[in-house]
């Protein structure tokens, strides 16, 4: 197998103008693709740097349901200062909460998808 990354991840969205407003002024991410194409509108952002994607579908996109996305984990270098960031915004926020693999919170997008936020701990090595 010779796979190097995930190129995008779909985040099914009701309203992609709304979404887009979530994602970029909430979350910070910048708009890396919007394009009108059949059937509809192609809409990708991603925080500053990252590999992979986020594609905000919206309807006509691929017959996804809105808020049908889960589990998705984004690393953040302090998780706490983005819980007060998203908690002043108005984001419901569960936790943070320390798990032996970091610190750990979660939240939902305004369509509903589960997002997590994770600040690594430190594994130590075997053997160190």
């Amino acid at each position: 197998m010779n796979i190097t990354h995930a190129s995008f991840v779909t985040l099914p969205v009701a309203d992609q103008d709304r979404a887009l407003r979530f994602y970029t002024d909430v979350l910070g991410f910048t708009v890396t693709a919007d394009l009108q194409m059949p059937p509809g509108r192609w809409l990708q952002v991603a925080p500053e740097g990252a590999q992979t994607v986020f594609t905000l579908s919206g309807p006509g996109m691929g017959g996804f349901v809105p808020g049908e996305a889960r589990g998705i984990m984004l690393v953040t270098t302090d998780v706490d200062a983005d819980c007060a960031r998203l908690a002043a915004a108005g984001v419901a926020v569960e936790g943070p909460d320390d798990l032996p693999w970091g610190r750990m919170a979660s939240f939902r997008d305004p369509d509903g998808n589960g997002l997590m936020l994770l600040t690594e701990k430190a594994m130590e090595k075997e053997g160190s």
